[in-house]
């Protein structure tokens, strides 16, 4: 039972972590671009939020499987 849920919160951190690069280069595209645009402002501070998210994720999780481990 226990390795089920190291599996599942193994694939869950994994699986945060992509999406963490995601918005990382989706992040990068957009600041290499000179100026913006409103709807483009809109995404980058979106996507900053997502990205800070899903870093706050994965430590919370990488931490349980700490504790439970």
């Amino acid at each position: 039972m226990d390795e089920i849920k190291d599996v599942t919160l193994s694939e869950e951190i994994n699986r945060l972590q992509a999406e963490h690069h995601r918005y990382a280069q989706r992040l990068e595209e957009l600041i290499q671009k000179p100026y913006l645009s409103e709807d483009e402002q809109l995404e980058e501070v979106r996507l900053k939020k997502l990205k800070l998210h899903a870093k706050d994720l994965i430590y919370a999780l990488e931490h349980r499987a700490a504790v439970v481990a």
